[in-house]
């Protein structure tokens, strides 16, 4: 049994206090699955699915339905995200903006981005985990593609690896590939180009359209599983997601591809400040937080906290 397959009780030995962390006494997480049949509004093939894979991605692909992907960068938000049916969590480079604090993806590191997949791994046990590769760390050769894409896989626990692609890069797709690793294609809008794509702009406007479905074709014969189309046009996005075989995923790209996938922070409320158009917030996670944060230092500075229930006797 893999360590992806294994569902630990948490149990706690007689007399023995929850650890501080949320693990048990032998340090095994809770598992936290629930049934996915509950949250889904009718019948689905999903609901028999007991632990997602590429395949199950081109099943929904052939058979008309949806899935749903959310970035993921820790333990614990990856049980809450897989225990409510989530089929994908991205381990995104995005992490530095939302965990490191850095102004782009640019930034970080595959040191600092495979404790991360191996956390939402350890977290996941029926969602698909898929790590982004990083910036820098697979467009200088094929050879170096296969070696970062590795380490994901063998240090991260990751399922599939993601890459910002155009078609300069078909054959580091393929490198990975032929190395039996799943590959998900990110075209459109590539935040790691944005400078080359002189700022966050919408594509697959005009001419460039069929550019857009060029480079999905050249992806899917390279052998990649799926298509993530990050900000296109909702034609752009239509005609790729008819042109391929393979599942298409979308980020701001309309309501025609297999997938969607949001950024958490942004889709649950914890990011402040203006959000881009195609985000639909379903929570607001950055008040709740703030108002528990308040309670909890008032109770401290006003002595109520902790109470005699909150403390231990000899």
């Amino acid at each position: 049994m893999t360590q992806s397959e294994h569902h630990p009780t948490g149990a706690h030995p007689l007399g023995e206090e929850p650890g501080p962390y949320g693990t048990g006494a032998t340090g095994q997480a809770t598992d936290q699955r629930a049934d996915v049949s509950s949250f889904s509004p009718q019948a689905s093939m999903w609901d028999a699915v007991r632990k997602v894979r590429t395949r199950h991605l081109a099943q929904a692909k052939a058979t008309g339905e949806k899935f749903a992907m959310l970035t993921c960068y820790d333990f614990l938000t990856a049980q809450v995200f897989d225990a409510a049916g989530i089929e994908v969590l991205l381990v995104g480079d995005s992490a530095g903006n939302n965990v490191l604090g850095h102004t782009s993806t640019l930034n970080i590191t595959v040191d600092q981005l495979i404790p991360l997949t191996a956390a939402v791994a350890a977290g996941a046990q029926r969602s698909l985990v898929l790590a982004d590769l990083p910036f820098g760390s697979y467009q200088l050769s094929p050879e170096q593609a296969v070696a970062t894409a590795v380490r994901f896989m063998k240090e991260g626990n990751a399922h599939a690896v993601k890459m910002e692609v155009h078609a300069g890069l078909t054959d580091h797709v393929r490198a990975v590939v032929n190395a039996g690793i799943p590959v998900v294609a990110h075209i459109g809008f590539t935040p790691q180009s944005e400078h080359a794509l002189g700022g966050f702009r919408v594509q697959g406007r005009g001419s460039a359209a069929a550019d857009l479905l060029d480079v999905a074709l050249a992806m899917e014969a390279a052998g990649a599983f799926c298509l993530l189309l990050e900000m296109t046009t909702a034609e752009s996005a239509a005609a790729v997601e008819s042109a391929v075989s393979i599942p298409t995923v979308g980020i701001g790209a309309g309501g025609s591809t297999t997938g969607q996938v949001l950024v958490w922070q942004d889709a649950f409320g914890l990011r402040r400040g203006k959000l881009p158009r195609f985000v639909k917030q379903y929570a607001d996670l950055y008040g709740t937080l703030h108002e528990a944060a308040v309670a909890f230092r008032t109770d401290v500075c006003s002595g109520t906290y902790p109470a005699p229930e909150h403390t231990f006797e000899s």
